[in-house]
C-alpha cells in the first residue's frame, strides 16, 4: 500500500469523488457520510477523516464536495 490506504479523488463535475482502496474503486461518494460508509464496508470502523496517513485527498479536504 501507498503513504495512504484510501484515496478521495478530486470532485467531477456531478460533485461526487471517486474513493479507491488498495487500487480498486470504492464508489463515488457525494458527501462525508458516503464515504464513512464506503469505509466501513472496508473494515474501517468509526473513520476520522482527518487522520494523519489514512486518507490521501486530492483536490480538497473532507469539506469539499462539489
Amino acid at each position: 500500500m501507498g503513504a495512504a490506504p484510501i484515496i478521495v479523488y478530486p470532485p467531477a463535475t456531478s460533485g461526487g469523488r471517486r474513493v479507491r482502496a488498495d487500487g480498486e474503486i470504492l464508489g463515488v461518494a457525494y458527501s462525508a457520510a458516503d464515504l464513512e460508509e464506503f469505509l466501513r464496508r472496508a473494515g474501517i470502523e468509526d473513520p476520522d477523516l482527518r487522520e494523519e496517513g489514512l486518507i490521501e485527498w486530492r483536490g480538497g479536504g473532507p469539506e469539499v464536495w462539489g
